[in-house]
């Protein structure tokens, strides 16, 4: 994790250290030049922070993106046929995501949201666009929201994971920019219509809903060339006039499929900058210095807040991943996980495994109630951790199956203290709020590394002992290898 934020931040500080010396030479031509050069220096200006402003925009909808990758690999892997277990992480995904809405759809667009309501997408226009590219991004202007959409693809799930960013949130973009009231910014697509717009929306510019066809009135070779220039991925500045004001229009391809960013400000915007550089280019120096610095600054503790954030985000979807839905406890995957994680970090080591099997469970489902059964279970993952260390390994790993591993036990007379523990809790084991049912237990226990070094050699030797226990009568603890006095072996008359 310390590499990923350390490469974060090194993506942060190469680019934003490139721009400091990019500006630090501009200062110096300032100085000795005037007119075209500063105008020049201007338009630089203007896309350097177009481009800082996309890049922000997709920043922004690359974190939706990668909020939603551990969802989707959850619901290929789990599956969608639990539409409140599907609801549960749709919703956990709108909230980390910070978006309004989250939707999963299979292929045929037949799906659900995050509330647990049913929709039907086939017959919108735009899902025919989200099976049919493999754009990660696409507009909906009835929603007037971008969709960022992740694949599911795996035996259990087919469809997608459709996540809706509302451009809403891209109109405060332009607040607290620096530019004049009349500055605006915009997101539109290959053909002029826009789809987002910040700062001065009522720009004349704006009115319409389509930047090129409003502007090609009274600009027509201005817009022809910017056309052109938008087409080919090209980024630069244009002026128009438009009601005989002279706008500049600043602008980059966003890098989504189509799309563009445009800063509009007005021609005495960018005089007053023009004239600043060329009377106050000393102090514009350190003054431009200050505010990159603090830009950096607040740039590295963005990202740090937010890599800190997405890292607890994403271990809060780990630790539900690894939790038995049903007694708290882990589950079988992140049982064996994490106990094949210390095998492989501690293989010298001395420890224990026991596998617990609650006796006659089938006759509980069926003389009281899969309900009461499962209340059985419930209580026994609630009182069983009470009797060991927080680092110890509790799980679930079947239907009434429990797997606990002991760390570290150095001594034969801790595993037989361990052992008889194991066995007096059972002895008072009750579960049920109103009906209290006393349930026992048959118990396997081997000891590793001595009788498996490896996980699987392990589970065979304490599924052997738990055999022996069965044999016995149920109500047993037994070892893999005789571990307790002989007459503590004694088979029991079975049932």
């Amino acid at each position: 994790m310390d590499n990923q934020n350390k490469s974060s931040i090194l993506q942060w500080v190469l680019p934003t250290g490139v721009m400091l010396v990019v500006v630090v030479i501009m200062l110096f031509r300032f100085w000795s030049k005037s007119g075209t050069e500063s105008e020049n220096a201007v338009f630089k200006t203007l896309i350097s922070s177009t481009e800082t402003y996309a890049s922000g925009f997709l920043h922004e909808l690359e974190k939706v993106g990668k909020t939603g990758e551990p969802i989707s690999i959850l619901l290929g892997d789990e599956g969608t046929a639990d539409n409140a277990r599907v609801a549960e992480l749709l919703q956990v995904t709108a909230d980390s995501a910070d978006v309004d809405k989250v939707i999963f759809s299979d292929i045929n667009g037949v799906g659900i949201d995050q509330t647990g309501a049913s929709v039907e997408l086939g017959q919108e226009s735009w899902f025919e666009e989200v099976r049919g590219t493999e754009s990660s991004y696409i507009y909906i202007e009835e929603e007037q929201a971008i969709v960022v959409t992740e694949r599911v693809n795996s035996d259990k799930a087919q469809g997608y994971l459709l996540m809706f960013y509302p451009m809403s949130k891209f109109s405060d973009m332009l607040l607290n920019s620096g530019f004049d009231s009349s500055s605006f910014l915009a997101i539109v697509d290959m053909e002029g219509e826009i789809l987002g717009a910040s700062g001065a929306t009522d720009n004349v510019c704006l009115k319409d809903g389509n930047i090129l066809t409003t502007i090609e009135k009274e600009n027509r070779e201005a817009t022809k060339s910017l056309r052109g220039r938008m087409n080919n991925g090209s980024r630069g500045n244009i002026y128009i006039s438009m009601n005989n004001q002279e706008q500049l229009l600043t602008f980059v391809p966003l890098g989504a499929p189509g799309w563009d960013m445009i800063l509009g400000v007005s021609e005495a915007y960018v005089n007053r900058q023009v004239g600043y550089l060329r009377k106050n280019t000393s102090n514009m120096v350190g003054s431009l210095l200050l505010v990159i610095v603090i830009f950096f600054c607040i740039v590295m503790v963005i990202n740090i807040v937010g890599k800190i954030r997405s890292n607890e985000k994403k271990k809060e979807l780990e630790n539900k991943a690894d939790t038995d839905q049903l007694t708290g406890l882990n589950n079988k995957l992140a049982t064996e996980r994490k106990i094949k994680e210390y095998m492989a970090q501690h293989p010298d080591k001395q420890s224990m495994m026991f596998i617990l099997d609650i006796d006659n469970f089938k006759k509980i489902n069926d003389t009281m109630g899969h309900a009461f059964g499962d209340e059985v279970l419930r209580s026994l993952g609630t009182q069983i951790g009470s009797i060991f260390r927080a680092s110890d390994i509790i799980g679930r790993v079947g239907g009434d199956e429990f797997m606990v591993f002991l760390k570290d036990i150095p001594t034969d007379e801790t595993i037989l203290k361990e052992a008889q523990k194991v066995e007096e809790f059972f002895k008072n084991f009750q579960a049920g709020e109103y009906v209290k049912y006393k349930a026992t237990a048959s118990i396997g226990v081997a000891v590793f590394p001595q009788e498996g070094a490896e996980f699987e050699a392990l589970y065979k030797a304490a599924d052997q002992g738990l055999y022996k226990a069965k044999k016995r009568g149920k109500n047993q603890l037994a070892f893999y290898r005789d571990r307790v006095p002989a007459d503590q072996e004694q088979p029991k008359t079975e049932e």
